[in-house]
């Protein structure tokens, strides 16, 4: 089980819900089917028979890690292609009694987060909401008394939430037909999400309560606003619930103690407030909405030349290329445009990152290359942590690795935003 960030007319029937006790638990802003059961061969792309060319690219953490960057996704995850069915319960409490209507609450996130996922996915992901109940389902207890704070484990608090939403969702929910579960708090329980962020996933939690034979094992609780007042968070607070959900498929948290401030805005993953922005391209591999022939492994020594395509653009061609530096290390190389969910983009151009499979989620598994240090960037955007902003490389600019002898270089850019790239290893 994985913790996010934000610190993953029938007949009546009576749930089936257990309780065990040992889980595994990851701090970040962090999988199913069957449906909600575990599939092994469900997280990202299927991986039988890629290897070949691609397979020193191939990078994986550790037994250890929790959340790892490394490709192909480890098993208990939701499967990230075709068609996704979310489950989506607005909650009450006795002492937070919903505000407004809960379809309200459903609006602010929907359509928003499936049109994102299509745009990100460039159409492999059909993400599907449903709401099968469209009131507040009232807990049986108050907020207060399941004791949920910043960083608070699934025990006992959020065990006990799940079973009484099970309970209470009784008859009108048949957990086997969906993926993932989210669970849409009334806005007022708990504090403002400006002075205290609660929004959190557990994912591939096998041994999380049972409903209708198959464990919640993947589910994210939604809280509170980013609402500064002026309202903006209609348009850009339904940003939390793609975060969130990019850890029920997998993806660990990219931000540090420091913040934003390893990737900045090139990632959802990262930062997730302010503004829209996408996936880096390799967290696309991952999910499988990057097709292997749209990978370059600079793997041989010498001098790798490649064209680059835009990561938004639509179609085929080379969107990544990478670098492996070992089993486990490597830089990543793709094009950053003002496209598709990338609005923010002030400077486009050629982002480089290190992506490192043995660092575990919300520790920096994920650090990007500053082409202009110290320079403040270039965005005037709020919630943008602008540093990084003008992160990208432009023709003429070089990489440049001491230590491991390598050097990227980036040539020619064409109209449409394609660019040359030539990787030295000696």
């Amino acid at each position: 089980m994985q913790l996010s960030r934000h610190w993953i007319s029938r007949p009546r029937r009576r749930p089936v819900l257990a309780a065990l006790a040992a889980l595994v638990l990851a701090v970040t802003v962090t999988a199913s089917t069957g449906r909600l059961t575990a599939d092994p061969q469900a997280a990202g792309p299927g991986s039988p028979g890629r290897a070949g060319a691609l397979a020193p690219c191939m990078i994986s953490g550790t037994m250890s890690i929790q959340m790892s960057e490394g490709v192909p996704t480890q098993p208990g995850y939701a499967r990230s292609t075709g068609t996704v069915h979310a489950l989506n319960l607005m909650i009450d409490f006795s002492d937070a009694r919903g505000q407004g209507r809960a379809t309200d609450r459903l609006g602010e996130f929907f359509p928003q987060t499936q049109e994102w996922f299509r745009t990100s996915s460039y159409g492999r992901l059909d993400y599907q909401p449903h709401a099968p109940i469209k009131d507040w389902l009232r807990m049986p207890r108050s907020f207060a008394s399941y004791g949920i704070e910043r960083g608070a484990p699934f025990d006992p608090g959020y065990r006990q939430m799940v079973e009484d939403i099970v309970e209470a969702a009784d008859p009108d929910v048949d957990f086997r037909e969906y993926d993932l579960v989210n669970v849409l708090m009334t806005p007022n329980a708990g504090p403002s999400a400006l002075d205290t962020v609660l929004s959190v996933t557990f994912a591939g939690n096998h041994e999380a309560p049972v409903a209708d034979g198959v464990p919640v094992a993947n589910a994210s609780f939604v809280y509170s606003r980013q609402d500064d007042g002026s309202g903006s968070y209609r348009e850009t607070g339904y940003r939390v619930l793609p975060h969130e959900n990019g850890h029920v498929f997998g993806l660990p948290d990219l931000y540090t103690s420091d913040g934003g401030g390893a990737v900045g805005h090139w990632d959802i993953m990262s930062e997730d407030w302010g503004a829209n922005n996408d996936l880096l391209g390799w967290h696309k591999w991952k999910l499988g909405w990057l097709d292997d022939e749209q990978i370059r492994c600079a793997a041989a020594h010498g001098t790798t030349d490649l064209t680059l395509k835009p990561l938004a653009a639509k179609g085929g061609g080379t969107k990544l290329a990478f670098v492996p530096l070992d089993e486990r290390t490597g830089y990543a190389v793709e094009v950053r445009t003002r496209d598709g969910n990338d609005e923010a983009v002030c400077k486009p151009g050629v982002l480089i990152y290190r992506v490192d499979a043995d660092i575990d989620t919300g520790q920096g598994p994920v650090t990007v290359t500053d082409s202009a240090r110290d320079s403040g960037g270039c965005t005037r955007r709020p919630n943008v942590h602008a540093e990084l902003s003008d992160a990208p490389f432009a023709s003429g600019q070089t990489f440049t690795d001491k230590e491991n002898d390598l050097r990227i270089t980036v040539g020619q850019a064409e109209k449409d935003g394609t660019h040359h790239i030539h990787i030295t290893r000696t």
